[in-house]
């Protein structure tokens, strides 16, 4: 698949690599793939994310993804779900926090044995490569760009797409922001 991938998109899935390595992150995500797709510059996807006004808020990007590495990995989705049945994830986290520590749930890699190997991708990140394959095909396009990662991230559900949701970022408007109004819905594969 990566030989459908343009040079931008190779570098962005580079990117991601090197975000889970400076983290020391076990494997790459979803938020590592946003990071360095927000890295890039001159690309259609960074001119949607400047259209959309999140070149300028990369550190509300960051902390509303720390934020939700601090509760696991749920998202606002899980986290209202488990309220509607009397679970309170906040009172869990400061609870589990209290006990072992600050952080704990972020998957904290203070004290975890550093390799130099290969990190896999998730599940998740896998899905946003493959999802990106997907529109990619839907918009009739012969190669997969940043742009098609950008789309692929606001259309899979999980933290990425929450929090690119909560900046005003979410598959219509990244759509619009790329392509205009004119072929808007022309390709949200599923």
């Amino acid at each position: 698949m990566f030989e459908r991938f343009t040079e931008g998109a190779r570098a962005t899935v580079t990117g991601a690599v090197v975000h889970a390595e400076r983290a020391r992150a076990e494997s790459v995500t979803e938020e590592h793939l946003l990071l360095s797709l927000m890295d890039q510059e001159g690309s259609r996807s960074s001119f949607a994310l400047a259209v959309l006004g999140l070149s300028d808020r990369r550190a509300s990007v960051e902390a509303a993804l720390g934020e939700a590495r601090r509760r696991g990995g749920l998202t606002k989705a899980d986290t209202e779900a488990l309220a509607g049945i009397g679970i309170d994830v906040t009172e869990i986290v400061a609870r589990v926090e209290g006990v072992h520590g600050e952080g704990v749930l972020a998957g904290a890699r203070g004290n975890r044995r550093w390799w130099s190997g290969r990190r896999p991708f998730t599940a998740g990140a896998k899905g946003i490569l493959e999802k990106s394959l997907r529109v990619a095909l839907g918009r009739r396009d012969r190669f997969i760009g940043e742009e098609h990662l950008l789309l692929a991230l606001t259309a899979c559900p999980g933290v990425a797409a929450d929090v690119l949701a909560e900046h005003g970022a979410t598959y219509a408007t990244v759509e619009r922001a790329l392509y205009g109004d004119g072929e808007q819905g022309r390709a949200q594969a599923s």
